[in-house]
């Protein structure tokens, strides 16, 4: 049987510390934007001065190069990715109460994962169009300082670095924050998609307000498509798509 109180401890963990670099992540590109002069544009992201270069007047920081951020996302998410398994394997939890069945790879699952991320991305798009015209902000820095500048890069942010933030985002805001939580503890899940996408809004608080907002609603589409489904194949699926066609469509 599987021990609920203490897989739910193990949550908290993860939940916690990834809260908390989202935080500090968005501290450091505050930081960065106020230390420029111009907007942070991908055409005139700063580069790391030469080491025997005299620091610009006032202090300026200079912007974490794009391989770092792609490390310390692949670190990051990796370590909670870890924890996450490693206790719901430790608590006797059930694959298929994380949304995980016989099925979880069938093309129909796999379909559907395409047709809902495709039509998020274009809803995203949309509202991103709408938020520049009438000037709502900007939330595409964080995507402008991840994006590489090489064929080799673009491969490790394609098929490393995006199939793992999916893979883990997914697993921990629908898989185990609704579908775990909805057996364990005889939850409604709509209520825990709810609190999910408020959960999963704030971990992307390095985006802005602007997309911090914008991914909540993502989130809560994302958490009803997994109650409607109970596949988290699908929503795995989707949310890759949604990554990946905003980073090719924008930034190539």
């Amino acid at each position: 049987m599987a021990e609920w109180a203490a897989f739910a401890g193990f949550v908290g963990v993860v939940l916690a510390g990834l809260l908390l670099l989202a935080h500090a992540s968005a501290d450091a590109l505050d930081a960065d934007a106020r230390s420029t002069d111009f907007p942070p544009t991908l055409s005139d992201r700063v580069v790391d001065a030469p080491s025997d270069a005299a620091p610009p007047p006032g202090g300026r920081h200079a912007t974490p190069s794009t391989p770092a951020l792609l490390v310390n996302v692949v670190v990051s998410q990796g370590l909670f990715a870890s924890i996450l398994v490693v206790g719901a394997w430790l608590a006797g939890v059930p694959a298929a109460a994380l949304g995980l069945s016989s099925d979880a790879f069938a093309p129909a699952v796999l379909g559907a994962g395409v047709v809902l991320g495709v039509g998020l991305h274009v809803v995203n798009t949309v509202g991103t169009r709408l938020s520049d015209r009438f000037g709502l902000g900007d939330a595409s820095t964080l995507r402008r300082a991840m994006t590489p500048e090489s064929t080799a890069g673009w491969l490790v942010l394609l098929a490393v670095v995006l199939p793992l933030v999916a893979g883990f985002e997914e697993l921990l805001f629908r898989g185990v924050l609704i579908g775990a939580f909805a057996t364990g503890f005889g939850l409604s899940p709509w209520l825990l998609a709810g609190l999910s996408s408020v959960a999963f809004a704030l971990g992307h608080g390095a985006q802005g307000r602007l997309g911090v907002v914008v991914t909540g609603a993502l989130g809560f589409v994302l958490a009803a498509a997994f109650v409607v489904t109970g596949s988290l194949t699908t929503v795995v699926v989707a949310h890759y798509l949604v990554n990946a066609l905003e980073f090719v469509v924008n930034e190539t």
